[in-house]
């Protein structure tokens, strides 16, 4: 009849209707409360600290968002249910909490919800410790706490910024590379689509760099959300826990910064070649004939790959066992081995260890896909009922702050447990049931999706961890804890994850997760790109032209293989569309088929062979960025940031110390205007060299990408971009 949580959903950006606003109000302001009540529901009131106030209807939750197209575009765009209704309170005061609660009726009955509290807090000068770590940059006298009867909640402070000076970082970035004049925030979030435009991000970190300068950076050492306004002076306003915050600060070029801050945080780890090969897959590559087709069909088509994922092979329940495979439940949820299953020759996986095989024989790694959760929607039975049964049991669960075990709040998997990885039982308990898959099936990687699924600030974890900064670290223990996995069975610990957060340095590849196949999304993920470098992530790549929505047009494609080719990873991706025809698989032969143009085909098998030339480039650049910090992703205005005219390229940048690349990332363009940092530089294309420092405009026919290497490496480069 009504349901009131004063904290909400704990969604970061778009508050329940059922929540108190602000989350954290002042002393002395009012704050308004709300409510979800049903829709025979005729009179709410506030029972408020000896009085009482009536509450309005408002209206009812939104559905769906219009216009967003993708299979999970419904569930992504769904609201709360119910009626909001709402009123201001009267003023808070400073020195007490207030007990209230809501009363509803809808002519014959009346219900009230139990008893909560609510304190106002005020901003002051003091209230708890700052530590600043190395040459300060706060500016005097900006600090203040905000405190209340409940203790100090949040701290606030700005840096100095020189008038040319320039902020770049804040982990994966997709709407800009200079934050100057703009405010953002770090909180790990799944924004399905349109990431640039919602400003929001699945890889946040509070650490950036800032350039023009004599260089320095900065990182806010907290797993709690962050905001940061960036004009005149970078504001900083932070969450806080047991009173104090840490701030860190670095001198020195990016690189040097880096090496210094990684040390701290987390070191990149050395993977092996295959990863620099091409990766691909597609949602709806979910049979071992489907997946040993398209394998035949890169052969065919004279296209190396290296890496197949394989997103459609479990039974979407346990996400533990094949889709077909028969087996005796486990009561006790205890783990299966490879000999426990039982696969019918005419179901989708007849023989997965024989398939895997197969793969490793025509020189592919095969990585399958995974999701941190125990899904409860419908109401899971056999294994997976067991599981879930075992997880609550034994308490492997990510506890509320009712000490009931958390449901998952988010649109994907709605009321799925999430297990709490910080639990090393429940960890170990997790991962053995995954360890057939690596030690008899043979997989070589797990695509670890998800990860931003825990929502609330009253969520807990076995490590003492509280709300926000558990949830902002758990993509951070998913991929480690997976690695773990691959690592004891004698695999390199390849996980390909698109949430992360401060440490995710540390594990495995990372992807820019969903978008459409738009250039506006191009653009968007190569600027993801560069700024999660920038923090730090040495393999990274993103869905090649995009994984939802209609096919790319054959530009779009063309452009995207191309720059695909010069990025750490190159993969490419589709979104389940219910195996409807036309296809749209983004294959290069589904692409050739569906916009008849000659071009696809061909281009892309020179770019994938190009990619097989790069790999030993790739491994050795990869290894001296783990050595020196310098990011294997460099965008020439991370390299020469007092530079103005770098910045007027944004999406130029370099492939370790030798390639310069210069994407186009608009349609129509056949030539482009590049900027060639200070040096001498070679035209891979042309073989002319030219002096550097300044702005060359070149051609840039639909086929080709302009790359350039620099003049002492020219001999070794020279046949990177030659025809075979």
């Amino acid at each position: 009849m009504i349901r009131h949580r004063p904290l909400g959903s704990g969604h970061p950006y778009q508050p329940s209707i059922d929540q108190l606003l602000p989350v954290v109000p002042l002393a002395g302001e009012p704050v308004n409360v709300g409510v979800a009540a049903a829709e025979s529901v005729t009179a709410v009131r506030c029972e408020w600290d000896g009085g009482t106030f009536d509450l309005a209807r408002e209206g009812a939750a939104t559905g769906p968002t219009a216009g967003a197209e993708g299979h999970l575009a419904a569930a992504a765009g769904k609201r709360g249910r119910g009626v909001r209704w709402a009123a201001d309170s009267p003023p808070l005061p400073a020195d007490r909490a207030v007990r209230y609660r809501l009363v509803a009726t809808d002519g014959t009955r009346t219900r009230r919800t139990r008893w909560f509290e609510v304190s106002g807090a005020a901003w002051s000068p003091t209230g708890g410790t700052l530590t600043i770590h190395g040459t300060s940059r706060i500016v005097a006298g900006s600090e203040s706490w905000l405190t209340g009867p409940g203790g100090v909640r949040r701290v606030r402070f700005a840096m100095r910024l020189a008038d040319a000076e320039r902020v770049v970082g804040f982990g994966e970035r997709f709407d800009r590379l200079d934050q100057r004049g703009h405010a953002i925030d770090a909180t790990v979030f799944e924004q399905y689509k349109g990431q640039g435009a919602a400003g929001r991000t699945y890889l946040p970190m509070p650490f950036a760099h800032v350039l023009g300068g004599d260089g320095w950076a900065f990182h806010v050492d907290t797993a709690q959300r962050t905001w940061f306004d960036i004009g005149e002076r970078l504001w900083v306003e932070a969450d806080v826990e047991d009173g104090r915050l840490d701030v860190r600060f670095f001198d020195g070029p990016p690189g040097e910064v880096l090496r210094a801050w990684l040390e701290r945080v987390g070191r990149p780890q050395p993977l092996p070649d295959w990863v620099f090969r091409l990766w691909a897959s597609g949602n709806e590559w979910n049979t071992a004939e489907r997946v040993a087709a398209e394998a035949a069909l890169h052969r065919e088509h004279d296209i190396p790959v290296g890496v197949v994922v394989i997103e459609a092979w479990s039974d979407e329940s346990t996400f533990v066992a094949f889709r077909d495979a028969r087996y005796e439940v486990h009561a006790d949820g205890r783990p299966h081995r490879l000999a426990d299953f039982t696969f019918p020759p005419d179901g989708a996986w007849p023989d997965p260890k024989g398939m895997v095989e197969e793969l490793h024989r025509a020189g592919i790694r095969v990585v399958l896909w995974q999701i941190p959760l125990a899904k409860m929607r419908p109401p899971p039975s056999g294994q997976a009922r067991a599981d879930a049964q075992t997880m609550v049991r034994e308490g492997f669960g990510i506890r509320q702050g009712d000490d009931r075990p958390y449901r998952n709040r988010g649109w994907w998997f709605p009321q799925a447990l999430m297990p709490d990885l910080t639990n090393p039982k429940a960890r170990d308990w997790w991962l053995a049931k995954r360890r057939y898959l690596v030690e008899e099936v043979g997989i070589d990687g797990f695509k670890t999706d998800g990860g931003e699924h825990a929502w609330g600030h009253d969520l807990r974890y076995a490590d003492g961890s509280l709300g926000v900064g558990g949830n902002n670290r758990f993509p951070v223990h998913y991929a480690a804890a997976y690695g773990e996995l691959l690592r004891s069975c004698g695999k390199a610990p390849v996980t390909f994850s698109r949430a992360g957060f401060t440490g995710s340095q540390a594990h495995g590849v990372f992807w820019a997760g969903d978008e459409d196949s738009t250039w506006e999304a191009m653009r968007c993920s190569l600027r993801a790109g560069f700024t999660a470098a920038a923090c730090g992530i040495v393999y990274w790549g993103w869905d090649l032209a995009g994984f939802s929505g209609p096919v790319p047009d054959a530009e779009l494609y063309l452009r995207a293989t191309a720059v695909s080719a010069f990025l750490p990873i190159m993969q490419y991706h589709s979104e389940y569309n219910h195996h409807r025809t036309p296809s749209r698989d983004r294959t290069p032969w589904n692409i050739a088929e569906q916009t008849g143009d000659p071009r696809v085909l061909p281009v892309f098998r020179r770019y994938a062979r190009l990619r097989e030339r790069l790999v030993p480039y790739l491994a050795e650049q990869a290894a001296r960025t783990i050595e020196t910090g310098w990011p294997l992703l460099r965008s020439v205005c991370l390299t020469n940031p007092s530079d103005p005219l770098a910045w007027s390229h944004p999406f130029e940048y370099q492939l370790g110390d030798d390639l310069l690349v210069a994407p186009v990332v608009e349609p129509g363009e056949r030539t482009r205007a590049a900027y060639l940092p200070p040096g001498r530089w070679v035209d891979l294309r042309t073989g002319e060299a030219v002096d550097g420092g300044r702005e060359v405009v070149v051609p840039a026919p639909a086929e080709e990408i302009p790359v350039w290497c620099r003049y002492e490496t020219r001999e070794r480069h020279r046949t990177l971009l030659a025809d075979e």
